[in-house]
């Protein structure tokens, strides 16, 4: 007969497909999305995961690694606020990235690995997820700050870039914080006689604590960065529509572009871990069928949400001409050099309006909104 103890200890692991609890007596019932076989869950796991993940590995990789190149080799002195911001969200990244081909491994063949390095490898998740989706808040900021205040950002460029340092470190130490969950409830648990990496929180907490973890990672994860990029985008978009400068347009579809990727690729998931808090809290699915299904969309609104580290790059820095420039020569050293000092700094110069209609001036993934 299954106990109390056990049925708690099942309802307090994050991932509820890792359990199935055979029914044995009629007081089961009480709890019947225990009683529901995952195997074709994990299975399907198994044979979806491994080569995205690896995947996006490979691309998100290339393109942040390029992003911390070119910066630490082109760009060794960081000239802007949005400079450090996208220095320090390629790092965040590549660090997500790195945790990444470990979680492949694990729905292939399951954690053998330490459990030290299960609490290790899922806190640098949530450091990187958390550090990333600030640091992405802080750009539309920085790029807000620009257009809109353009005459205060023009005269305050030293003080702004000493800020960015102090801010990107409060980023981090932020993310940190956040990631304690991970280093105190990340453990291995076994699943016919399969061991994974999850979070399994002490029975006598209830679920109270994953509901709390989960609200966390919604909130300061998606629900903050979007309310504020909606709202310096929103501001940004009436300010160019004020303006006459030609480029308003190529401008405007630059940040409809990162505003679409951004919610494209994590509303989703998050609704996701928002019906995961309400199931936690009431048992609101309760057929077999129904938690499988909801169980293989997470899983792959998950893989959506994480593709956003290879699109990173793409977003914020490539878009850029100079940006683009500094690729090309790191991919093609042999060519003939640039040209002089002063026809690189023409040729990155834009037309701008008396009221600044873009962020180009200020730096690189500033200037991708008028190209």
């Amino acid at each position: 007969m299954t106990s109390i103890d056990d049925i708690m200890a099942a309802l307090t692991t994050e991932d509820p497909f890792l359990f199935s609890l055979s029914p044995t007596t009629e007081d089961d019932y009480d709890y019947p999305d225990l009683l529901c076989d995952r195997e074709s869950v994990r299975m399907f796991r198994s044979y979806y995961e491994p080569p995205l993940f690896w995947m996006i590995t490979l691309v998100g990789g290339a393109g942040n690694v390029a992003v911390v190149w070119i910066y630490l080799n082109f760009r060794k002195r960081l000239k802007t606020m949005t400079d450090v911001y996208l220095l320090n969200l390629a790092v965040a990244d590549l660090l997500f990235l790195v945790a990444l081909p470990l979680w492949a491994a694990e729905a292939s063949h399951g954690w053998h690995f330490s459990s030290a390095l299960c609490k290790v490898n899922s806190a640098l998740y949530k450091v990187n997820l958390f550090s990333s989706m600030l640091l992405l808040t802080c750009i539309s900021v920085d790029r807000y700050v620009v257009i809109v205040q353009a005459t205060k950002a023009q005269n305050s460029q030293v003080e702004r870039r000493r800020c960015s340092k102090l801010v990107c470190l409060g980023v981090w130490l932020l993310a940190l914080l956040l990631a304690t969950p991970e280093l105190v409830f990340a453990t291995v648990a076994k699943m016919d006689s399969q061991p994974y990496c999850r979070m399994v929180y002490p029975p006598e907490l209830g679920n109270h604590t994953k509901i709390l973890v989960l609200s966390l990672q919604v909130s300061m994860g998606f629900c903050l960065p979007f309310i504020v990029m909606a709202f310096c985008y929103s501001v940004i978009v009436a300010k160019l529509l004020k303006t006459r400068n030609f480029q308003k347009h190529k401008a405007m579809r630059v940040i409809l572009v990162v505003v679409v990727v951004f919610v494209v690729s994590q509303l989703p998931y998050n609704g996701v871990l928002v019906m995961e808090a309400v199931q936690a809290s009431n048992l609101t699915m309760t057929d077999c069928e129904e938690v499988k299904r909801f169980d293989k969309t997470g899983q792959v609104l998950k893989s959506l949400a994480y593709m956003h580290a290879c699109l990173n790059p793409f977003l914020y820095a490539f878009v850029g001409q100079r940006f683009r420039r500094d690729v090309q020569l790191l991919l093609r050293p042999c060519c003939r050099p640039p040209a002089s000092k002063n026809q690189l700094n023409k040729s990155c110069r834009s037309p701008l309006s008396s009221t600044r209609a873009s962020v180009m001036s200020d730096s690189d993934t500033s200037q991708a909104l008028s190209l």
